[in-house]
């Protein structure tokens, strides 16, 4: 059996190697091939490794004899065709076919086609015809993979966009200039706030449910009037839950209006059926069976295995401390200021650096500013020109992007839980799907999603057995705390910080 040769063949490369960086490369690897010459589907949590997993696919997707398609994000990519995939293919003896496309290369193809998010998920839910059904399907990064399904069903229609169904509509191009207009006044009466967006009330939609439908009589073929854009944005809202929003650039006096679905499990679970997939994924669910992933991403019933970091090489120093005021008062953020300087001084002669995410846009700037005025351009905001020693302030969608490509920190400060915010019109509308339909919003949509970024955040402090500094006190006074300290497993409590636990070499 293909485990078999799969197990052996992989021991023997990690001793040649000298590579005990994982210790879970056999039990993976022999699942993924299991679940190659069973076409079963599986689903692996990895835990917080940093892409030292990647081996234990690709030597089963390797000697498997027909074709595999391995979906991952084009740093990775690059990453498998220099450095992991030749030494693995020398040392096993194949010569597989490798490629990478956004389409399969023909019908006797029977290597390993490797393609991006964009491309497979343009196929599968957009239905592009790219990629036959029934090809086995790896896809690494799963931790992305909601957002990768969004974006796909996202319609958008952007600024410039206006002068192109004008073009197309000179007749009307008056008529559509006009609507602009009273949208755009409609937009920018809503009051700022920090993400720069607001949901389209009724009245607004239906300004532009109107343009549509005009246009759609002043047509016999329904959608051969419509640009592109126009034309996917329509369709989208034809389907039943969707957002409508805008993005406002109140600078440029611009806005661009999106519409998207509130939930994708009903796209995604019409996609699973068409081939055998494993999703990898560092942290998906505090459980082992992923019930509240698979749900959220319409997976059936598959193999779910998760692996812990490890507890020696992988174990943080966790510093919580309790009394601090909660983060929803006025006295948060001058507490948060302080324990910050408190920490940083601490760090002063640590050899490696600091990273301070904070969820609130306007806090994150001031605090930016703050330490940067009190210690210069170590400080730096949202900026990937980060030395050893420096001072990243960051918010978590910026941490998240660039986690891979910075300095592993050995200090690593969180202001508050990644909770996402009520105050973001975009999240308050899926907050009110879930409550038209009587489910438990925190629990099913706003808790897990903030759990995965938490331990998604920290697993680079883990390769430096470094310390997080959680300061949101609703971890010690709130029901959902323990589940907070059950995804920042494993680590070791400490009550206070000095200069030695901060010290890299330590």
């Amino acid at each position: 059996m293909i485990e078999v040769e799969v197990h052996s063949s992989l021991r023997a490369f990690l001793r040649e190697q000298g590579q005990p960086s994982w210790p879970h490369h056999l039990t993976m690897a022999r699942l993924v091939a299991r679940a190659l010459r069973l076409g079963r589907p599986a689903l692996i949590q990895t835990g917080s490794t940093q892409g030292r997993y990647r081996l234990s696919y690709l030597a089963p997707a390797l000697i498997w004899p027909d074709a595999v398609i391995l979906v991952a994000p084009v740093s990775i990519q690059q990453w498998l065709l220099r450095v992991e995939i030749p030494r693995l293919q020398q040392w096993i003896g194949t010569n597989k076919p490798i490629q990478i496309g956004e389409s399969f290369p023909d019908e006797h193809f029977d290597g390993l086609l490797i393609t991006s998010p964009a491309s497979w998920f343009a196929d599968r839910l957009v239905g592009k015809g790219w990629f036959p059904q029934g090809i086995p399907t790896l896809i690494d990064g799963a931790d992305d993979l909601e957002e990768w399904a969004r974006h796909q069903l996202k319609g958008c229609i952007q600024p410039w966009d206006w002068d192109e169904l004008m073009l197309a509509h000179p007749q009307q191009a008056d008529w559509i200039r006009d609507v602009r207009v009273r949208l755009t006044k409609a937009v920018f009466q809503h009051p700022p706030n920090p993400y720069d967006c607001c949901l389209m009330e009724a009245t607004e939609q239906e300004i532009l449910r109107q343009l549509f439908e005009v246009l759609q009589s002043a047509n016999q073929n329904r959608y051969c009037y419509l640009p592109a854009p126009w034309k996917y944005f329509w369709e989208g809202w034809q389907q039943s839950e969707r957002l409508i929003w805008a993005a406002i650039a109140r600078s440029r006096g611009q806005f661009s209006l999106y519409c998207e679905p509130i939930e994708v499990a009903g796209f995604l679970s019409q996609v699973w059926s068409q081939q055998p997939v494993v999703l990898i994924g560092r942290a998906l669910d505090l459980e082992a069976s992923a019930s509240s992933y698979r749900q959220q991403l319409g997976l059936g019933d598959l193999t779910c295995l998760k692996f812990s970091p490890d507890s020696q090489s992988e174990l943080i120093q966790l510093y919580l401390p309790d009394g601090l005021p909660m983060p929803n008062t006025p006295q948060f953020q001058h507490a948060l200021t302080q324990q910050v300087r408190t920490l940083l001084s601490l760090s002063t002669k640590a050899t490696g650096s600091v990273v301070i995410i904070v969820g609130d846009v306007p806090l994150k700037a001031q605090l930016g500013t703050l330490l940067a005025a009190e210690l210069g351009s170590r400080v730096q905001v949202e900026n990937t020109e980060l030395g050893d020693g420096g001072i990243l302030v960051s918010g978590w969608e910026f941490w998240r992007t660039h986690q891979d490509f910075l300095p592993h920190p050995q200090l690593l400060i969180v202001a508050t839980l990644p909770i996402p915010s009520l105050e973001n019109p975009v999240v308050a509308g899926q907050v009110a799907y879930y409550k038209r339909q009587r489910l438990d919003w925190f629990r099913l949509y706003l808790l897990p999603v903030a759990l995965r970024e938490l331990q998604r955040a920290i697993a680079p402090v883990r390769s430096r057995q470094g310390v997080v500094a959680l300061l949101d006190n609703r971890v010690n006074h709130r029901s959902y705390g323990r589940q907070v300290l059950s995804a920042l497993s494993p680590f070791a409590r400490i009550n206070y910080l000095d200069a030695s636990l901060l010290d890299s070499d330590r």
